[in-house]
């Protein structure tokens, strides 16, 4: 079978849009019928449940979290293995919902709000900061310098990392172009394709992850469109 052709990244909408401009609203809700579709929600918890035995309370950090809900998504997934976490949600744009600490709050979750680039807050962080760091849909924004510069923080602020990316695949590009079909709006669909040539196959993160004696890595496709990444510290 014929290999995709490289990573290309290109600047998407959304990030270009105020946070409260009517386009970027409709299209945050549209990623969350994305990714509920994906399945990035219930791929995402059983990841963190099967990596951090163990944990009564884990430290869960997302990078690049948008409004809030795609993790929040997970937690409702994972309430009864964990009645208590802390997590932090970081995004450069403030586009959080406003409700989203209530809601967390509510399953006995504590949750803290940072406006910040991802790179600012790893290089802010401790070491040992976070139990674990995850993204979601977010990684592909990034060129391979950019990437192995957040990676190499990451691997000092945690003993796990989740990522969930767009699959660089016929498929997802195929499905890309349908996305009217179920309502997405104008960015969702411009900003679809662009995710897909910038996203990743193979073993692309492993490849320029910084440290590969001391953790143990798996990279491979998930569902029909997604692409997951996990890193874990051998001997946390």
């Amino acid at each position: 079978m014929k290999r995709p052709a490289g990573r290309a990244v290109e600047p998407e909408l959304l990030d270009e849009l105020p946070p409260n401009d009517p386009r970027a609203l409709r299209s945050r809700r549209d990623l969350r019928l994305l990714n509920l579709g994906m399945g990035h929600p219930p791929i995402m918890a059983r990841a963190l449940l099967e990596h951090l035995r163990g944990r009564n309370a884990p430290r869960i950090v997302e990078l690049g979290a948008g409004d809030g809900h795609f993790l929040l998504s997970v937690a409702n997934r994972l309430r009864q293995q964990w009645p208590s976490a802390e997590v932090t949600l970081v995004d450069r744009l403030d586009s959080f919902d406003p409700e989203i600490k209530a809601r967390f709050n509510d399953l006995g979750w504590h949750v803290h709000t940072e406006i910040k680039t991802a790179t600012e807050w790893l290089r802010q962080a401790s070491a040992g900061g976070a139990d674990a760091i995850v993204f979601n849909l977010f990684l592909h924004q990034f060129r391979d310098e950019e990437l192995t510069e957040m990676l190499g923080l990451a691997a000092r602020t945690t003993n796990l990392l989740v990522a969930l990316e767009p699959r660089r695949s016929w498929l997802a590009k195929l499905s890309g172009r349908l996305l009217w079909v179920i309502g997405c709006g104008p960015v969702t669909r411009h900003d679809a394709e662009i995710s897909v040539r910038a996203g990743f196959c193979g073993n692309e993160l492993c490849a320029i992850w910084p440290n590969k004696i001391d953790w143990s890595l798996i990279e491979r496709p998930a569902g029909l469109f997604s692409h997951l990444f996990i890193a874990r510290r051998a001997n946390p």
